[in-house]
């Protein structure tokens, strides 16, 4: 007969029942804890993996906060300055303005003062310019 129950098979069912067993401790469960410890610490690094991404997410915010505040007080800085230049602008131009004005003013007061000099001095240069003339026009016929 082809299949035969005799002692051989039970041998072997003990053989193969010792084998697994031995290859359940040796190898499949040191194999399968380290699997489990392989996956847990997968686990760990895609979950660190994901806290970092938000914590750079977070920080990423953070740092465009910070320039957009940065960014507005140097714009208010600038404002300030301009606002600044031009009130020094326009008080250095009143100053030099009130100066031109005190030198054109000064300037009038010398023509004027000039200008009545010569005309209290016309009559007599009048005078002498005609005397002038009437000597080369008419020569001194008296002895």
């Amino acid at each position: 007969m082809f299949l035969s129950l005799d002692g051989t098979l039970v041998v072997q069912l003990i053989n193969f029942a010792i084998f697994f067993a031995l290859l359940s401790v040796v190898f499949l469960r040191p194999v399968g804890r380290a699997i489990a410890q392989r996956r847990a610490y997968i686990d760990d690094l895609v979950s660190d993996y994901d806290r970092y991404q938000e914590q750079a997410r977070d920080l990423r915010e953070e740092a465009a906060a910070i320039r957009a505040e940065a960014r507005r007080k140097a714009e208010q800085h600038v404002a300030a300055a301009r606002a600044a230049a031009s009130n020094e602008a326009a008080e250095t131009s009143s100053r030099y303005a009130r100066q031109a004005q005190g030198i054109s003013e000064e300037a009038q007061r010398t023509a004027a003062a000039q200008l009545g000099a010569a005309r209290a001095g016309e009559s007599e240069a009048a005078r002498k310019l005609a005397d002038l003339m009437l000597e080369r026009v008419i020569p001194e016929t008296a002895p």
